[in-house]
């Protein structure tokens, strides 16, 4: 059984819970769980650690920082393998994100601490002296990440929270909770404090115990839209900071102009990246009417060549759905789609495979942006194209939703994609290929969230200021 680790020491209960690979539906490991006196005690232990004089040296925390950032790049091999057989991302995906990501986002943090001053004087506007204005760490951090990128996202909260001079109480997703588990252990491998860094396990119960535990001091979440909404209520009443990155819908507007090949190739990530399985995907494809059926034949050929099978392998190119539940979820939203007439132009069924998870990539063309298909957030390999008559159409059918997370524009002219990018109701958009770059900020608007990760405005999220009047 595989302890979780509260207070620089590893932990045991009764109660536990297995770790099942999607691709073969074999169980991985056993997992301790952790129950609410562990969560009161990896809070406290949070608490004591931020008072530590070790941990509250600036220059002591960039030394630990860059410590633990090379415990993790010397097993970033073994971190990708572990997100892989526990969620079905490939293998190649994980290496960058999952082994990779999390050793890049340490490191600029500790940059990006040790450049933005902790104190400024401010001339007073009355003339009556200066004011001192102090950033200092907001204290301990609940931070609940979910299965889909569990390396990078974890990374997304704790490389700024504990840049900061935060300590952090961490609460993995039940499908991978084997990769926090080794996170924890290169912390204490590197030295990080007891306290500094715990690892909770457990299912919602567990999450909701500490979102609302009186020594937290600021939450943040990545997860779906309903339960960021719950966490925001209970963050609202204690008067509690949030940060939520909650779903998407995102939408793909290709222009007239758009070069068809190109366009495509850069659609293969942009809205199947990790099996379907992101949040900011452009999953509602945006095309002019008279390119509709062009460009339906060309992104249902794409995603029915691309390789499906085992994410160990280097050459899969979409693994399976992290759970049968997930698997389940997608296929209800298939044979939805179907019932509402759209074009099932790829898809819709699953490969053929003796075991796993798995749903072929599926396109669906000639669909209303009114459908279920286009409205909710499947999280899955499937994708809607829908016809529009303008660019004003266009955008107004990218704004049509709840969500507002990401989004693509595709055209041969730059500046034309930019003046519609602005026009997109999104906390982000690319144009002509979508990538999140590590030094601006990411959030959503609308459902899809509240607050910013990334960049240095990831760092001050995890700050709050003091005025000393002199």
């Amino acid at each position: 059984m595989r302890p979780f680790y509260v207070a620089g020491t590893w932990q045991t209960t009764s109660a536990a819970f297995p770790v099942v690979s999607p691709a073969d539906e074999q169980r991985i490991a056993t997992v301790a769980v952790s129950g609410p006196a562990d969560v009161d005690r990896a809070v406290v232990a949070a608490g004591r650690a931020l008072r530590s004089p070790d941990w509250q040296s600036m220059d002591n925390r960039i030394e630990l920082l860059t410590r633990f950032a090379d415990e993790l790049h010397s097993n970033s091999t073994e971190r990708a393998r572990l997100t892989s057989v526990q969620n079905g991302m490939p293998i190649t995906l994980a290496t960058t994100t999952e082994g990779l990501g999390p050793v890049g986002l340490l490191r600029y943090y500790a940059a990006v601490a040790s450049l933005i001053p902790q104190e400024e004087r401010r001339q007073r506007l009355d003339g009556r002296g200066e004011t001192l204005v102090r950033r200092e760490p907001v204290g301990v951090v609940a931070a609940i990440v979910p299965w889909n990128f569990p390396q990078l996202l974890t990374m997304f909260k704790v490389a700024p929270a504990l840049a900061a001079g935060c300590t952090v109480v961490l609460k993995p997703a039940p499908e991978t909770t084997l990769d926090a588990l080794e996170l924890a252990a290169a912390a204490e491998r590197a030295g990080l404090p007891p306290g500094v860094l715990n690892v909770v396990t457990g299912a919602a119960d567990i999450g909701e115990r500490l979102v609302a535990h009186p020594g937290v001091h600021k939450v943040a979440f990545t997860g779906s839209t309903a339960v960021g909404r719950r966490i925001g209520e209970v963050c609202g009443r204690l008067v509690r900071p949030v940060t939520l990155e909650l779903g998407g819908k995102s939408a793909a507007i290709v222009l007239d102009d758009a070069d068809l090949d190109a366009t495509v190739a850069g659609l293969a990530t942009a809205s199947l990246l990790n099996n379907g399985q992101t949040c900011h995907l452009s999953t509602r494809i945006l095309v002019p009417h008279h390119r509709h059926d062009e460009v339906l034949d060309a992104v249902a050929s794409m995603a029915s060549n691309l390789v499906i099978g085992d994410p160990l392998d280097p050459e899969t190119q979409v693994g399976p759905l992290v759970s049968e539940r997930q698997r389940r979820r997608v296929e209800d939203y298939i044979s939805l789609g179907k019932d509402t007439g759209a074009t099932l132009a790829t898809g819709g069924h699953r490969p053929d495979l003796d075991r796993g998870w798995f749903v072929s990539p599926t396109v669906f063309g000639n669909v209303s942006n009114d459908s279920v298909i286009a409205r909710d957030e499947i999280f899955g390999p499937v994708l809607t194209v829908i016809p529009y008559r303008d660019v004003e159409e266009a955008i107004a059918i990218a704004n049509d939703s709840e969500y507002g997370l990401g989004g693509t524009v595709w055209t041969s002219d730059v500046e034309r994609g930019l003046d519609v990018a602005r026009r997109v109701e999104s906390g982000t958009v690319g144009v002509n290929f979508y990538d999140i770059d590590v030094g601006a900020p990411f959030g959503g608007v609308k459902a899809s969230g509240l607050g910013r990760e990334l960049g240095p405005e990831g760092l001050t999220a995890y700050q709050h200021l003091k005025s000393v009047y002199l």
